[in-house]
C-alpha cells in the first residue's frame, strides 16, 4: 500500500509538473547555456519505477535522448538508488536510453542517491572524476527551480537546461519503449520510509545527509556497459 500511495504521488507531482511548465521559460533557459554545448555530461536524477516508466520518467529520458541525438549532450549519467520500490532507478533510465539508441559507452550510473540534492551531488562529483569538465543538470522545470539554490550553497559549477515539454511533445508523441527491468531490482528490499524516520528523511531532502570522500565517488561509479 505504501508503495503504491508512493507512486501515486510521483503521478500527481508529473501531471501537475507537466501542466504548470512555461515552454517559454524553459525556451530561455536552453537559450542562455547553448554556447556551452555539447555538454559533456547531463545528469538525469531518477523516478521510482514499478512495471513501466511513468509520464515523469518517460520526459526525463526523453528529455537526455533528444540532447544526446541532437549533439547537445556527449554523455548521460542516470543518477538515482532503490528507494522506493525495488528497482534501482538510474539503471532503469539507462535500460530505457539505451533502448531508445543511447550507445552504453555513453551512458553512466550513479546508482546511491536517494534524494533529489544526493542525485545532483553525487553525479557531479562523478562527472569530475570522470574528467568531463561542463556538466548540465537535464530534468524538468519543477525538479530545476528546486535543486538551483542547493547547488549554489554547495558551490557546483553546473548549468541548467530543464526539459522543453513541446519539443518532447514535437519529436517523441507517442513513442514508447518496454525493457527487461530484472538486472535493475535489488533482493531484499527495505523502501527507504520503512528504513529512515520522517525527519531523517527530510535532512536528506534538504541535502543534509550527504556522505562524501572523494574515494567513495570514484568507487561507485560505474559505466552502464559494465
Amino acid at each position: 500500500m505504501k508503495r503504491l500511495l508512493h507512486l501515486l504521488a510521483y503521478h500527481l507531482v508529473a501531471v501537475a509538473v507537466i501542466s504548470i511548465a512555461s515552454c517559454g521559460s524553459t525556451r530561455s533557459a536552453f537559450e542562455k547555456v547553448e554556447p556551452q554545448m555539447p555538454f559533456d555530461a547531463v545528469i538525469v536524477p531518477g523516478v521510482p519505477f514499478d512495471s513501466a516508466w511513468s509520464d515523469i520518467m518517460r520526459a526525463r529520458v526523453l528529455w537526455s535522448y533528444h540532447l544526446y541525438n541532437h549533439g547537445y549532450a556527449k554523455n548521460i549519467i542516470f543518477s538515482g538508488s532503490a528507494v522506493y520500490t525495488p528497482y534501482v532507478e538510474s539503471r532503469i533510465m539507462a535500460e530505457y536510453a539505451r533502448t531508445l539508441g543511447i550507445p552504453e559507452a555513453n551512458i553512466f550510473t550513479e546508482e546511491r542517491a536517494e534524494h533529489s540534492t544526493e542525485n545532483v551531488f553525487y553525479s557531479y562529483y562523478m562527472a569530475k572524476d570522470l574528467g568531463f569538465r561542463n556538466v548540465a543538470l537535464a530534468t524538468d522545470p519543477f525538479q530545476t527551480k528546486m535543486v538551483k539554490s542547493f547547488a549554489k550553497r554547495k558551490k557546483l559549477d553546473l548549468y541548467y537546461v530543464p526539459a522543453i515539454f513541446d519539443t518532447i511533445h514535437t519529436y517523441y508523441d507517442g513513442l514508447q519503449a518496454s525493457i527487461d527491468p530484472t538486472w535493475a531490482e535489488v533482493d531484499n528490499f527495505v523502501a527507504l520510509p520503512e528504513r529512515e524516520g520522517f525527519w531523517k528523511r527530510f535532512a536528506g531532502t534538504l541535502g543534509k545527509n550527504l556522505k562524501y570522500r572523494p574515494e567513495e565517488i570514484t568507487d561507485a561509479k560505474m559505466k552502464y556497459a559494465n
